[in-house]
């Protein structure tokens, strides 16, 4: 086996490099749901602003601005806590996929916009609705790329160490194997 891939394995083996991905990713999501959760009417105008769910019946887009904040906050204390942790790893990954496309055809949407003057992508600003106000485009989709990289992490790590749910299992983490000598 290649040193490099002895080395990844030895360092995943750690758990430190999952907990400091769901730290970073869960932190983040707590944080954006939170936002979501104290000025839920903001985020409900904001979500209506995308115009990718049906306007009617008119519960459907209140029922998606209750939920989703919700969701968020759940998922990100499960990848936290390591409890449930490949699971929330998914769903966070997939809802950072879903968002990125629906944050640039906005942006793109207002770039091209003759009223708006914007000569440049990377200058477009507005408020996305994730909880943090007016941002410029290109700053946000780099936070959500490290988020999505970062994700990958908890979602195909091995190593169960520093997860809660190994004070809940039968099986006790085994050590990282060691290096075989050349």
């Amino acid at each position: 086996m290649p040193r490099f891939v002895q080395m990844v394995k030895a360092v995943d083996g750690t758990g430190v490099p999952q907990l400091l991905a769901r730290l970073f990713v869960g932190g983040m999501f707590a944080y954006l749901a939170y936002n979501k959760i104290v000025d839920p009417f903001e985020f409900l105008k904001l979500t209506r602003e995308y115009q990718i769910f049906p306007e009617h019946p008119p519960q459907f887009l209140n029922i998606i601005a209750a939920v989703v904040p919700w969701l968020e906050i759940l998922t990100a204390t499960a990848l936290i806590l390591g409890v449930f942790m490949r699971g929330a790893a998914a769903m966070i990954f997939g809802m950072l996929m879903f968002f990125a496309p629906v944050l640039l055809i906005r942006a793109w949407s207002i770039y091209t916009d003759p009223a708006a003057g914007i000569t440049s992508f990377c200058d477009v600003r507005f408020d996305c609705g994730c909880g943090t106000g007016e941002v410029y485009i290109c700053s946000k989709m780099l936070e959500n790329t490290a988020m999505q990289l970062a994700v990958l992490i908890p979602l195909f790590t091995r190593s169960r160490l520093l997860c809660l749910s190994q004070l809940f299992s039968k099986r006790r983490p085994q050590p990282a194997p060691a290096p075989a000598q050349a």
